[in-house]
């Protein structure tokens, strides 16, 4: 029996353009690159000068039929699947292909939940090998072909980071704003190192007080407060020889912080109320959608542990500085979320598609994923339209008027330009800096000759 194994590379073999089109759209949206043959003689051309994890192939082709070809990959390429499709269905046929080694036999028309079925046979939820992790749109997360999407160079950059951080078991600091994807990206480090097959454990820093908090990652025995009527395993003992992922990390106390850098520095911890040290072998990722920096310049952060924490910095652009992305994202949105619901694909009309592309998305991708959710369940079209967008996009009433009817001085619109980017980056400085092409030293001196606090 074959150990199961990764898709990355499938030959389509049909002699349809339809079918051929129709598969490898959606093998594409999975992550898989695809290679097309319109018939067997062309199909074992590509097979001389290619590997393939999967073939996908017709029985009934002009030239060759998909039997004879199914013979010669079974005695020449026996490392290769193949799954058979035929619109031309009987018991004898498939009990015939499988004996010659099939592992499936599709009949047209076959669903996407029917094709996804066949794949399970071949491959049963493995990670992807660094050197085949990224597709076409963007990096794949696990074994449910999930994906970090984007093209644009900052993204293609961070899978680049991603890739190269993934095998070692330095610690990694994201940052970006709410909704840049901070977690998926963890899971793709996580789902890309040796820790793969272990636990992915997260936390939201900013959801538990400080009490609970300390109780959930390090666990407490019996007795060792009021209402601790037994003992319990925290976070850390279960993410053991696993990833332990930090969200919001800037929001930990400074009690805490100082256990975690001891955590990171001994690689021992022990229980609330407890004498006995518990090794802990584990990779430490972090996120925050704030400034770092300017915690620790407050007393909030400690110096040190933001070291121990950032080895390997990542940061994530908002949406609005990788507009190129946003038309994939929403075909990506569209197909996930017309599958869940049941409804047929729709098409966005070129003048929506620039709308939606330029529109600033502060929620940043998530955001998106939801204004597409919400114009799928309203919106009973099968082109979205710029009457079916949400009115917060289409409205175009500037929220900066560069030129009034009253001229401004150079210093009058300077003044307006850097309260509105102050206001966009909800006071992030650092970030409105880089918007403005100015350091944040020059940034500081302008908001204070123009008294912006």
């Amino acid at each position: 029996m074959k150990h199961a194994k990764d898709i990355h590379q499938v030959l389509i073999v049909d002699d349809e353009a339809v079918v051929r089109n129709g598969i490898s759209r959606a093998l594409n949206n999975k992550g898989m690159a695809t290679q097309l043959a319109a018939s067997g003689e062309e199909a074992l051309n590509y097979l001389r000068i290619q590997s393939f994890d999967l073939v996908l192939l017709d029985i009934r082709m002009p030239d060759m039929d998909g039997i004879t070809l199914l013979k010669q990959i079974h005695a020449q390429y026996p490392e290769t699947d193949v799954i058979m499709i035929t619109g031309y269905p009987s018991i004898d046929s498939a009990v015939h292909c499988t004996k010659l080694g099939a592992l499936d036999y599709l009949v047209k028309p076959f669903s996407l939940d029917d094709l996804e079925a066949a794949l399970q046979k071949t491959s049963l939820g493995t990670i992807p090998s660094q050197e085949s992790a990224t597709d076409s749109n963007g990096l794949e997360i696990n074994s449910t072909k999930k994906l970090i999407i984007g093209q644009s160079r900052p993204m293609k950059k961070i899978f680049e980071k991603i890739l190269k951080v993934a095998p070692t078991d330095s610690t990694v600091l994201i940052t970006g704003e709410s909704g840049t994807g901070k977690e998926l990206v963890a899971q793709a480090i996580h789902a890309n190192s040796l820790r793969k097959d272990k636990e992915f454990v997260a936390v939201d820093c900013s959801s538990l007080v400080e009490t609970l908090l300390e109780s959930e990652l390090f666990g407490h025995v019996k007795g060792s407060f009021t209402g601790a009527h037994q003992t319990k395993h925290g976070f850390f003992e279960l993410a053991n020889h696993g990833t332990f992922f930090f969200d919001e990390v800037a929001n930990l106390s400074l009690k805490i912080q100082a256990k975690l850098l001891r955590v990171i520095q001994e690689r021992e911890f022990m229980k609330v109320g407890d004498q006995q040290k518990i090794n802990l072998d584990i990779r430490i990722i972090s996120a925050s959608n704030s400034e770092l920096s300017e915690s620790i310049q407050k007393g909030s952060f400690r110096e040190d542990l933001y070291y121990r924490l950032s080895v390997v910095p990542i940061h994530l652009p908002p949406l609005r500085e990788r507009k190129e992305d946003v038309p994939l994202l929403i075909q990506h949105f569209l197909e996930k979320l017309s599958r869940k619901m049941k409804k047929s694909l729709p098409e966005v009309s070129p003048e929506a598609m620039d709308i939606l592309t330029e529109y600033a998305w502060p929620g940043n991708v998530r955001e998106l994923e939801h204004s597409m959710e919400r114009i799928l369940i309203l919106e009973d079209t099968d082109v979205i339209r710029v009457r079916n967008l949400p009115s917060f996009i289409t409205q175009r009433q500037g929220e900066l008027q560069m030129f009034s009817e009253e001229p401004l001085t150079l210093e009058e619109l300077e003044n307006e330009y850097i309260t509105f980017v102050l206001k966009r980056t909800k006071g992030k400085k650092t970030e409105a800096a880089n918007i403005l092409g100015i350091n944040r030293k020059t940034l500081a001196s302008k908001i204070k000759k123009y008294d912006l606090h």
